[in-house]
């Protein structure tokens, strides 16, 4: 039979489940975007910039079972979408990344949009495929599907050149998706031996403690198990700070050490084995690598390169989260296993900490504008337990981690290891996309708000009820407050006036004001109430910055202690004379 590359790529992605794809059709793509017009299960989504598509579509792959699939135009198209794309790769989400290419049944040179994109792609990709022939289009999307769904998971890229999509082809049949296996089923790797080597060494422990990265979001039951049967404190990546009850009293926040909120500093403070699951120990969780990791480290990763990289562990157990912390509780329950912890004073040391972190933030005087621990103590109490919470890279995702609790597993997403600003609004809209009655709300800086604003008109179109929370300043404020003790000036961190009502009534969304803390809760519960009718809504939260975060904190002080003596006088002496002259 004859086919087009479109046609054939139609079947794919309905066979795998794909709901959305995200993108901005161009010459090399009108004929897919055509077809896709034709499925009753894919909806092409158009965008107002592939980047902003990017964002979205992994949000549908951190918060649903389904896989984010860009569909984009080759060169420009692709390069828009690349930070996105990055995100993704280095975070370990699944994407399928598809776009256009080429002519490649014509000899002319310099074609439109002409480049090497496999070759581009490599440094943010698992895998590239280049579609030669229509019989191989098919089996090439089941591939990257399962190449990117496998292992540490991640992005795989496809390119169909015009003449593929466009022409028909030969093709014996249109085969069925492979079945759906048992996520990573392959990648057990983990022995009974080592499974009984890791339960001696908890038995030694007289204080054991657990760090969750975003590897252990598929686990959440048999984590929370583990960690009350070892009476061990929690704490979690930023990534991963949903993969563990945020209401749970074991919970103690957001990393550990001098960067983190003193429930966990406290609560982990002689730790003598730690039980890391799912991360890399990567700058942001580890606050710069200011935290200290014991001697007895057990790290639990499903990818093997990540052992050891930064801090050397004891036990290393090769394998996806949801095998091994199952297969570790139940080995150590049925040892025989009593924790020498006093679980009690555990749990009231940390509830006593967290109360008196949130109070210290309410005592805080923010003037006229609003205070963060207000803020977040009312959506907190505002919001649904499976509400899903999204935030952008700066200062107030440190608050954010710091001050909302997350009740459910992949239900906080935010930017972390590639670090993208703009990820906010974006990722909210795939978010509600993949969870149509679950609330979404996303906490955003107006420096990173106005990278991609203009995507509400997507979720404008589409009637998305979601809730943009603009923590409005005028600033770049986490880089702005990095500047002043150093510099004591701010190169370039200071916005221009934007009145975020225009980019509302451009956009077709609801606007409100939240000034001061007198109107906090009325106007979080509006928003809402508008969001459930299917409106967007942009909120101006004048919000008072002028207290730092732990994190910022201790983040500034750990890079201060690595730079050598002559750096750490240059910078101090410089900050000391300009404070003084002015």
């Amino acid at each position: 039979m004859k086919k087009t590359g479109a046609r054939l790529l139609r079947h794919a992605l309905e066979q795998l489940g794909i709901k959305y794809t995200f993108g901005i059709p161009g010459v090399h793509t009108t004929e897919l975007y055509d077809e896709l017009a034709n499925s009753d299960s894919v909806t092409p989504v158009l965008v107002t910039h592939e980047c902003g598509g990017a964002f979205m579509a992994d949000a549908i792959s951190r918060t649903s079972d389904s896989i984010g699939t860009l569909l984009v135009v080759p060169a420009a198209g692709l390069t828009h979408a690349m930070s996105g794309i990055g995100e993704a790769f280095l975070d370990g989400v699944p994407m399928l990344v598809i776009s256009g290419g080429i002519r490649t049944d014509t000899a002319h040179r310099y074609q439109l949009h002409d480049i090497d994109q496999a070759q581009l792609m490599k440094a943010v990709t698992k895998a590239q495929f280049k579609v030669t022939v229509h019989a191989e289009l098919i089996p090439v999307i089941y591939e990257a599907h399962r190449i990117a769904t496998t292992g540490e998971p991640g992005p795989v890229y496809v390119e169909i050149p015009m003449n593929i999509a466009a022409f028909t082809g030969e093709v014996e049949s249109l085969p069925l998706a492979p079945p759906a296996s048992v996520r990573n089923e392959a990648d057990i790797g983990i022995t009974p031996e080592e499974i009984r080597m890791a339960v001696a060494l908890l038995k030694t422990a007289k204080k054991p403690a657990i760090f969750a990265g975003w590897g252990a979001r598929f686990c959440e039951h048999s984590l929370v198990a583990l960690a009350e049967l070892l009476n061990a404190p929690v704490a979690t990546t930023l990534q991963g700070l949903s993969v563990f009850p945020g209401n749970h009293p074991l919970f103690a926040g957001f990393s550990f050490g001098p960067h983190a909120v003193p429930a966990a500093d406290n609560a982990f403070r002689d730790c003598d084995c730690l039980i890391a699951i799912g991360t890399r120990f990567s700058e942001i969780p580890t606050g710069s690598y200011g935290l200290k990791v014991p001697e007895n480290l057990i790290h639990i990763d499903i990818n093997p390169e990540v052992f050891n990289a930064n801090y050397p562990a004891k036990m290393t157990l090769t394998g996806a989260a949801e095998h091994a912390v199952p297969m570790l509780h139940t080995a150590l329950h049925g040892s025989g296993y009593v924790s020498p912890v006093d679980g009690l004073a555990l749990r009231t040391q940390i509830e006593r900490d967290r109360r008196a972190y949130q109070q210290e933030w309410f005592s805080h005087h923010s003037g006229d504008r609003v205070n963060p621990g207000r803020f977040f103590a009312a959506l907190r109490e505002a919001l649904k337990d499976d509400a899903i919470v999204v935030a952008d890279d700066g200062n107030h995702t440190f608050l954010t981690a710091e001050l909302m609790p997350i009740h459910q597993s992949r239900h906080f997403i935010s930017p972390t290891d590639f670090n993208c600003m703009g990820y906010c609004v974006p990722a909210c809209i795939g978010a509600k996309l993949a969870n149509p009655h679950q609330q979404v709300v996303g906490i955003v800086g107006d420096g990173a708000f106005l990278m991609t604003c203009m995507e509400l008109l997507t979720a404008a179109t589409r009637h998305l009820g979601l809730v943009q929370f603009v923590f409005s300043d005028g600033e770049l404020s986490q880089i702005s407050q990095t500047q002043e003790i150093p510099y004591n000036r701010k190169t370039c961190s200071v916005l221009g006036a934007v009145k975020l009502s225009g980019v509302a009534d451009a956009t077709g969304c609801a606007f409100l004001e939240l000034h001061r803390n007198a109107d906090i809760i009325p106007v979080i519960d509006e928003a809402l109430n508008l969001a459930s009718i299917g409106k967007p809504v942009i909120v101006d939260v004048r919000i008072d910055y002028s207290k730092r975060t732990r994190f910022t904190k201790g983040i500034v002080m750990t890079t201060l202690k690595r730079f050598d003596v002559g750096t750490q006088m240059r910078f101090v002496g410089r900050a000391l004379v300009r404070r003084v002259t002015g």
